[in-house]
């Protein structure tokens, strides 16, 4: 989820190569219109965060299919991305905008970078997801920011891993989790919004007084925590972290098992499925595109079957559409989370400064 994908896309970019998608470069049909028209693109360039990926096959064939030639420009994180697209607001740097999330959706909403468009099979996505009425934005995939526990630290210690948000105050997990910044970091953000879900504007900051008693430690974002200071990935134990709680995501064993070497029959870390905040990834046709009809044609496909099976292994999220199927990887060794926290985009975008501001002061100064 703005994220929400970062494990993808290291494990991705480490085990396969994968580079930045510009399928095809850039090129636009300059035969088209007739006297005085300006000549019709026959490109349409998507504006991401860096996690944005699909089986080249699938986007040859939306090309073939459509007339038009995709163009991906990565641009950062989901935040980084979205602030580009708020300062060149009216001139675009593309067509559709992907990659921002229910913690950011009223922030670009606010600013009036999307121009308003029904895309053709929303009535297929599942109504929970459709957060705007308005259909300023169609929602594309959706995950959860979760905690993660290393299955063997807690069969060698004969302790039951923490389930619940409850569960990690209790003294037998004292120094064991990892979290990102809030201020810093999607999951972070995301950990702390769960937080708010559960125990609500009054409770939260008596949870964390709580959690800093019991020693949770606070890195700058997932990649360290994850990757550096996590006891249960495959790059926390060469960096030989010590730390076997980490605030992840739920398809975060997956991708262990993806790419372990060997593969692991099965995955060596779980979920504590009581811990979850449920992120919601939208694109939409942004203002002033210079290709509206090619970015309405590529809304569409983001949420056609095809493209939403595809994406539970490319960028290791969940499909939003009512029949897309999951992949074996997912239903064998991941988890479905049946009630996560979640948090109005209204509420977080009146209250989220404010949160993490508050946030900060109890925690890391």
């Amino acid at each position: 989820m703005s994220t929400t994908k970062k494990i993808a896309g290291a494990l991705l970019a480490t085990a396969l190569g994968v580079t930045t998608l510009s399928a095809c470069g850039d090129a636009e049909d300059k035969s088209a219109g007739g006297a005085g028209e300006a000549p019709k693109s026959k490109t349409v360039t998507l504006v991401s965060h860096d996690s944005f990926n699909v089986t080249e096959s699938l986007l040859k064939e939306f090309e073939q299919q459509s007339g038009y030639t995709v163009k991906v420009l990565k641009s950062g994180d989901a935040g980084a991305a979205l602030n580009q697209e708020i300062l060149t607001k009216g001139s675009p740097r593309g067509d559709v905008f992907f990659g921002v999330d229910n913690t950011l959706l009223s922030r670009a909403l606010d600013n009036g970078i999307f121009t308003p468009y029904e895309a053709k099979g929303l009535g297929e996505v599942k109504p929970e997801y459709v957060l705007d009425k308005e259909h300023r934005v169609t929602p594309v995939d959706s995950g959860d920011i979760c905690v993660n526990y290393d299955k063997a630290y807690f069969a060698d210690k004969k302790i039951a891993p923490p389930q619940t948000l409850d569960d990690l105050i209790k003294p037998e997990y004292k120094n064991l989790l990892v979290t990102e910044n809030a201020a810093t970091s999607s999951p972070g953000l995301g950990f702390l919004l769960a937080s708010v879900g559960k125990y609500g504007d009054d409770g939260w900051k008596d949870y964390w007084s709580k959690l800093k008693a019991n020693g949770v430690e606070v890195v700058d974002g997932w990649e360290q925590a994850y990757n550096e200071r996590f006891s249960g990935s495959a790059g926390g134990k060469k960096a030989k972290g010590d730390r076997p709680l980490v605030v992840s995501y739920a398809s975060s064993p997956p991708v262990e098992v993806l790419y372990g070497e060997p593969q692991p029959a099965e995955a060596p870390t779980g979920v504590a499925t009581g811990t979850c905040f449920r992120q919601v990834e939208f694109a939409g046709l942004l203002k002033g595109a210079k290709n509206e009809e090619g970015g309405k044609a590529l809304l569409d496909f983001l949420i056609g079957k095809k493209f939403q099976e595809d994406m539970p292994l490319k960028m290791f999220v969940n499909p939003v559409v009512k029949d897309a199927g999951l992949p074996e990887l997912f239903t064998k060794h991941g988890v479905v989370i049946e009630k996560p926290q979640t948090v109005a985009p209204d509420t977080i975008a009146k209250n989220r400064e404010q949160w993490v501001k508050t946030w900060s002061a109890l925690v890391v100064k």
